[in-house]
C-alpha cells in the first residue's frame, strides 16, 4: 500500500470522536451469527441498528466470509439509504469489505466519506490488523494522526499498538507511541496492555517495563501476564519469576492459566525446580487439584519437570492429564530424550502413533535427538526416512544435523557426509559443527582439514576455530593451532563463553567458562 494513502484532510475545525466501546474489543464468535444465517435465507433487516449488528458480526467471525456477502449488504443498505445516511452501517461495510479480503471496495467506501472520523478510521486500521496488513495498519493510525479533524481515541491508539505488535518494527512503535503522546491520548487498561505489549514484542522489554510501571490505569491480569511473558521471551527469566511473586501480592488480581504458562516457561529456562514445584503447588491449590493439569498448563508443567531434570515428576504430570496432544507428547518425548532414556522416547512415541496424534516437526527432532544420544543409528535413519514417506512431515536442517551429529558419534563419518552432500537443504553452522566435533573425537584431522576450507569465510564460526584449533593441539601441531587462533582474530570472531546453571537450595548459580591462555580453548 502507498505510503501516502489515504491523504491526510486538512482541518476544517475539531471534531469530537464517536465513542466505540467495543470496537476491538470484544471476542470473535466461532460460528456464524443467526442475523447472518437468516441474511443468507433471503431475509435481511431494515433498520439501521439492526443491519449494522449483522455487519459487525460477520466481519469479526472466525469463520471466513463469503465474499458475496458484503456486495449483497452493501446493495442492501444502499436501496436503503443507509450506506450515505448512517456512518456506523458504512463503517461496518468497510469492516466487512477487509474481512472479505476486498480491500478495494472498502478503500473506495472509506475515500467516499468527506470527513471520516475517529470510528471510521479505527475500523479500517482494525481491519487491516486482522488481514495481517501490520504496517499498513499503522501507516492508516498514523495518517488519522495527521488528519486535524480526527481526535484520537484509546480505542484507536491500541489498534496502532496492535499493528505495531504485529510489525515487529521498533522504529515504527516508537513513532505511533510518539504520535499518541503528542495527541494527549488518555489510555485506559487495554489501550495501556497494548502498549506494554508492543514494546516487548518489539524487542525493548525495558521500554515495556517503564510503560507497565507508568500505567494509571489499574493493572489487571493481562497487564502482568503481558509484562512476565515479555521477560520471559527476552531471556530474563527471574525476573519474570520477581513479577510473578509481585503480582500475587496485588489485591484484585489473580493469576490464570496464561500466567502459569509464562512462569513455569521462566523456571523451565532457569532450570529452577524448586521455584517451578512451588508455582505447580499454587497451581494446585488455585484450582483444587494435584497433580492434574490439563492443556497449555499441563503441557508447560511437563515441560517444565523434564528441562529441569525431573523427569519421574514430568511423567507423573503426562499420566494424569486427560487429554495430550501432540505438544504433550513431544515434550514428554524430548524429557526421556534429553536424560538418555532412549527406549522410553521410542516407545512413546510408538505408542503415540497408536493412539492417533499425528507427530509435528519438533516431535521428530526429538525421537531423533532421543536415537542420536542413545546410539540408535539405524533407528533414526529409518525415523528420518519415514518423516516424509509415512507422516507426510518434510525434514529440515535440523532433523539432518540431528542425524549428522548422531553418524558422528558412531564413528560413520563418511556416511555423515554423504547425508550432508545430499542435503535438500543448505547445509548450516551446526551441522559442521557436529561434523568437526566428531573428527576431532575420531582423529580424522584431514577430514577436518577438508570441512573448515569449504565453510571458511562467513559460515565459520567461533567454535569452528576453536575445534580445529584444539585439534592441532592434541595432535602436538601447535604452529598451525596458532595459525587458526590468529586467523580468527584477523576475522574478528569472539568465543561466546559456556554457561551453565545449577539449583542449590532453591537458589540458582551461574557459571562461565573463561577460555585459558594457552592450551586448548575451554
Amino acid at each position: 500500500m502507498d505510503a501516502s494513502y489515504p491523504p491526510a484532510r486538512q482541518a476544517s475545525g475539531k471534531r469530537t470522536a464517536s465513542p466505540l466501546p467495543s470496537h476491538g474489543r470484544a471476542s470473535n464468535p466461532t460460528t456464524v451469527p443467526p442475523h447472518a444465517a437468516s441474511f443468507r435465507d433471503g431475509g435481511a433487516p431494515h433498520d439501521a441498528a439492526a443491519l449494522r449488528a449483522v455487519l459487525k458480526r460477520l466481519a469479526t467471525a472466525s469463520s471466513p466470509v463469503p465474499g458475496q456477502d458484503a456486495p449483497k449488504l452493501h446493495a442492501h443498505a444502499t436501496k436503503l439509504g443507509l450506506d450515505r445516511r448512517h456512518r456506523g452501517v458504512r463503517d461496518a461495510l468497510v469492516a466487512l469489505y477487509l474481512a472479505c479480503g476486498r480491500r478495494g471496495a472498502a478503500r473506495a467506501l472509506f475515500g467516499g466519506d468527506p470527513a471520516p472520523d475517529v470510528v471510521s478510521w479505527t475500523s479500517l486500521v482494525t481491519g487491516n490488523v486482522r488481514l495481517g496488513l501490520y504496517r499498513e495498519a499503522a501507516t492508516l493510525f498514523l495518517a488519522m494522526a495527521d488528519d486535524g479533524a480526527v481526535v484520537v481515541d484509546a480505542v484507536a491508539a491500541a489498534g496502532a499498538f496492535a499493528a505495531c505488535s504485529g510489525a515487529g518494527d521498533l522504529a515504527l512503535a516508537r513513532e505511533v507511541h510518539r504520535r499518541v503522546l503528542v495527541a494527549v491520548v488518555a489510555l485506559d487498561v487495554v489501550a495501556c496492555n497494548a502498549l506494554v505489549d508492543m514494546y516487548a514484542k518489539c524487542g525493548d522489554a525495558a521500554a515495556a517495563l517503564r510503560c507497565f510501571r507508568a500505567m494509571t490505569p489499574a493493572k489487571n491480569v493481562v497487564t502482568w501476564n503481558t509484562m512476565i511473558s515479555a521477560h520471559a521471551r527476552a531471556g530474563e527469566p527471574r525476573e519474570a519469576l520477581s513479577l510473578f511473586r509481585e503480582m500475587l501480592e496485588q489485591q484484585g488480581v489473580r493469576p490464570d492459566d496464561a500466567t502459569f504458562v509464562a512462569v513455569l516457561g521462566a523456571c523451565a529456562r532457569l532450570g529452577a525446580l524448586d521455584a517451578g514445584m512451588w508455582v505447580h503447588a499454587h497451581y494446585a491449590r488455585r484450582t483444587g487439584r494435584n497433580a492434574a493439569a490439563d492443556g497449555v498448563v499441563g503441557n508447560a508443567l511437563l515441560d517444565m519437570y523434564a528441562k529441569c531434570g525431573a523427569v519421574e515428576q514430568a511423567a507423573e504430570v503426562f499420566d494424569a492429564m486427560a487429554r495430550r496432544d501432540v505438544y504433550t507428547y513431544t515434550s514428554m518425548i524430548s524429557g526421556l530424550a534429553a536424560h538418555g532414556r532412549g527406549e522410553d522416547a521410542l516407545a512413546l512415541f510408538a505408542n503415540m502413533h497408536r493412539v492417533g496424534i499425528r507427530p509435528n516437526k519438533v516431535t521428530f527432532l526429538s525421537v531423533l535427538s532421543a536415537c542420536c544420544h542413545a546410539g540408535f543409528v539405524e533407528d533414526g535413519l529409518r525415523h528420518l526416512d519415514a518423516m516424509s514417506e509415512v507422516h507426510g512431515v518434510a525434514p529440515g536442517v535440523e532433523h539432518y544435523g540431528c542425524v549428522v551429529d548422531m553418524l558422528g558419534r558412531a564413528g560413520r563419518l563418511d556416511e555423515a557426509e554423504e547425508l550432508i552432500a545430499a542435503m535438500p537443504v543448505r547445509p548450516d553452522a551446526p551441522i559442521w559443527g557436529s561434523l568437526l566435533s566428531a573428527c576431532r573425537a575420531h582423529g580424522h584431522v584431514e577430514r577436518a582439514e577438508r570441512v573448515m576450507r569449504r565453510i571458511a569465510g562467513e559460515d565459520a564460526d567461533a567454535g569452528d576455530y576453536v575445534l580445529m584449533s584444539n585439534m592441532y593441539a592434541r595432535e602436538g601441531r601447535h604452529g598451525k593451532a596458532v595459525r587458526v587462533r590468529r586467523e580468527m582474530r584477523r576475522s574478528k570472531v569472539d568465543k561466546v563463553p559456556g554457561c551453565s546453571l545449577i539449583e542449590i537450595d532453591g537458589v540458582v548459580h551461574e557459571f562461565q567458562a573463561v577460555p585459558a591462555n594457552s592450551g586448548e580453548f575451554c
